[in-house]
């Protein structure tokens, strides 16, 4: 289906939970598919993913930390996670941080939707094949033929990416190292806003603490990009979630009513206190 990497359960869980204040299995949730993430990141033997259709949220975490990652004509990539209250995750910020540029801050900032050719100049695949070799390159992988050879013969040349063709403005929008400042600087620059209009309204509706979080973690993890690094740091924040971040909130408004109107715990990113983002990155005892 189209909805192979997004199915969207884990969340409602998780904010059933919330409600219930079962902090524990809450934590225990996250532990348990980081270290999947983790596994999957140093697994020895070939691991594929044909990233058809949407793939977004843990879809990414399963998908993108593959040895051999595909996308097709129907892949819409993102990390969506500030629009619910969350940080990207998953070893999403990893992903972020080693993207060209400052392409990673906009990714995950904004929840911009890349396409196969945008997916793969990200950082977050490796092979482009149109959708009508996706069916006899399944088969071809059950048989005893070199992986790498099978994968070659159905990939073609991607699609060219709109990213990579407006990298230079992208980095100098989301080169701040302040998130107000992007927001403002997003508005008013017209090469990206002209080809990614989506991304203001995206940043609009990010909650403020998400984003303010999500800056730093990007740029943290862009120091030690490890996925160890990666997954400590976004648990230390899903670690808090129930208690100092809008991410039940956000998800009530997303999933659950679904009347898209949060009620954020800060009016913008300029009134969120530094010393809690900080908090919500510190190391747990």
């Amino acid at each position: 289906g189209d909805l192979a990497f997004c199915a969207g359960g884990g969340i409602t869980r998780l904010y059933q939970a919330g409600l219930d204040g079962d902090a524990e299995y809450v934590r225990r949730f996250w532990r348990d598919e980081y270290r999947l993430n983790a596994l999957i990141h140093a697994y020895p033997k070939p691991y594929i993913a044909i990233m058809h259709g949407f793939v977004m949220g843990g879809g990414v975490g399963i998908a993108a930390h593959g040895s051999h990652r595909i996308v097709t004509d129907s892949t819409r990539l993102a990390m969506p996670e500030c629009g619910i209250g969350l940080v990207p995750d998953v070893g999403g910020s990893l992903l972020l941080a080693q993207a060209p540029g400052h392409l990673g801050e906009c990714l995950g900032l904004t929840g911009h939707r890349m396409q196969a050719g945008d997916s793969i100049h990200a950082g977050f695949a490796d092979y482009y094949v149109p959708a009508e070799a996706v069916a006899g390159l399944v088969t071809a992988l059950t048989g005893d033929a070199d992986i790498e050879t099978v994968i070659a013969a159905a990939a073609s040349s991607p699609p060219d990416s709109a990213l990579a063709m407006h990298q230079s403005a992208i980095d100098a929008v989301f080169g701040s190292d302040d998130v107000a400042v992007i927001m403002a600087a997003l508005g008013a620059d017209g090469t990206v806003t002209e080809h990614f209009g989506r991304m203001a309204a995206g940043m609009a509706a990010g909650s403020p603490i998400a984003l303010a979080t999500t800056l730093a973690l990007v740029r943290a993890v862009r120091e030690d990009p490890t996925i160890e690094t990666a997954l400590d740091m976004e648990y230390r924040f899903t670690h808090r979630a129930l208690t100092a971040t809008d991410f039940i909130e956000g998800i009530r408004a997303a999933v659950i009513d679904k009347d898209h109107a949060p009620r954020w715990r800060f009016e913008d990113v300029d009134a969120v206190p530094s010393d809690l983002v900080e908090s919500l990155l510190a190391p747990l005892d």
